[in-house]
């Protein structure tokens, strides 16, 4: 499809967008769009629901009237109150707390010290591909430093080589920059083995799609998907032994480069990982590939799902797996109970279902031209609304744009609950989204 290059090209700078980046490239989306886009977000989306019960004192913490910015410095302590004449002596017993009292904050965590910090510098209109389409509105990039991703990268490469992913083409693969999304989507720190933790973990999850779900030129087939997937999950997370059974397991994981890299990377990921986190990041990759399973029957029997339907799936498929490594990164974590607290996986979900619409619209002319075309939301809105190809791209742009300023709403709305590794972990989020945009405009994947 000639019509499909609009989301190719895009421009790459060293410095982070000014906040008034794309304010030229286009006046908004019509109005036939807007329509399009309120259909398509009022159907059937598919998202699941929590099942970790939310902590008592979220549903005791009334809505703050004047919430403090997320990137305020957490680095002090309130002052003490003035000492009440009718108090007891300080060595005296404190009376107990009543049962409805708020629970104490936690230590406070320090705020790195690095290139660039660890702050929000807030939201914009970006501009992306050639620059034609209306911005994406998105959080700006935190910290660009191409130095310390070069030296992620090569590290990157040094194991995609000891594993054995894209054996015949590392070159290809050093210039995808897996290590430069790492270091653009985890501001907050500069310490590389974490960083390289996250571009094993992402480069290793991209290999699995490429090489089985995708990329009929490397071998994907939709019919052996499944079974595979299958064999993936028992290499991040053996089962228990069954004897000379599990030695055939063993076996095969051994011979093949991709469930090598996804158990190295899983490996990596168990020395920087508290159980639950780990668990976390192994169940939403689990997760994401029920719908990949759905993604190769629609090849398989050559359907184009309707835009719902896709959309019911790609919110399970989407950047909120790589969120779900933010805290681990970050060296710090985020409580099970607050992670999975309904109002916090809404927010994530809305941020990794944006971030996936990025790669949509900068994939279509790639995945357009596989012998069995991957879903698309650009190519599924196109046909389903019987429109050309460069108003499909308007009405996602548009779609991406509702879904941040949603996360940006429960954003504000979750400066209220009483955490601060939450607002730690909410900033990774927007600082995800924000990188995820700079990566795929410069990726030579993309282009």
């Amino acid at each position: 499809m000639d019509d499909c290059s609009v989301a190719r090209r895009p421009g790459r700078g060293t410095d982070g967008p000014a906040p008034e980046a794309g304010a030229e490239a286009g006046a908004g989306v019509d109005r036939a769009a807007a329509e399009r886009v309120s259909r398509l977000l009022s159907g059937p989306s598919g998202l699941g629901t929590s099942a970790a019960r939310i902590l008592d004192a979220l549903r005791t913490v009334p809505p703050a009237t004047d919430a403090p910015p997320l990137d305020a410095p957490m680095d002090g302590a309130p002052a003490p109150a003035a000492q009440d004449p009718g108090a007891p002596e300080p060595d005296a017993p404190a009376p107990a707390a009543p049962e409805t009292a708020l629970p104490v904050l936690p230590t406070l965590l320090p705020s790195p010290t690095r290139k660039g910090g660890h702050f929000s510098p807030g939201y914009a209109e970006r501009a992306w591909g050639d620059g034609s389409f209306p911005p994406l509105y998105c959080p700006l990039t935190a910290r660009i430093d191409d130095d310390l991703a070069l030296v992620v990268n090569d590290r990157l490469v040094e194991w995609a080589g000891e594993v054995g992913i894209y054996a015949d083409q590392l070159g290809r693969f050093r210039d995808t920059g897996f290590g430069r999304l790492a270091v653009l989507a985890h501001p907050e720190t500069d310490d590389v083995d974490p960083l390289l933790l996250a571009a094993k973990m992402n480069a290793a999850w991209w290999a699995c799609d490429d090489y089985y779900a995708d990329e009929s030129d490397l071998g994907a087939v939709p019919t052996e998907l499944p079974p595979r997937l299958a064999l993936v999950m028992s290499a991040m997370d053996p089962p228990p032994d069954a004897g000379r059974y599990t030695a055939q397991v063993e076996e095969a994981v051994r011979s093949d480069p991709v469930l090598v890299a996804l158990r190295s990377a899983t490996g990596h990921l168990k020395r920087h990982a508290g159980p639950s986190q780990l668990m976390r990041v192994l169940n939403t990759t689990f997760q994401m590939y029920v719908s990949w399973t759905a993604y190769a029957a629609w090849r398989h029997l050559g359907l184009l799902p309707p835009v719902w339907r896709y959309l019911a799936a790609r919110q399970h498929d989407s950047f909120y797996t790589s969120m779900t490594l933010i805290d681990i990164v970050g060296g710090y974590q985020l409580d099970a109970n607050l992670f999975y607290e309904p109002r916090v996986h809404r927010a994530v979900m809305q941020a990794g279902t944006a971030s996936v619409i990025v790669n949509d619209l900068h994939s279509v002319e790639r995945e357009a031209a596989d012998d069995l075309p991957d879903c698309n939301v650009v190519l599924l809105i196109a046909e389903e609304e019987g429109c050309s190809v460069e108003e499909a791209v308007r009405t996602a742009v548009a779609m991406h744009n509702d879904f941040v300023r949603g996360f940006e709403d429960s954003q504000r709305e979750l400066a209220s609950v009483p955490s601060a590794e939450l607002r730690r972990f909410l900033l990774g989020v927007q600082s995800w989204m924000a990188g995820c945009l700079e990566w795929h405009g410069a990726s030579d994947r993309y282009k």
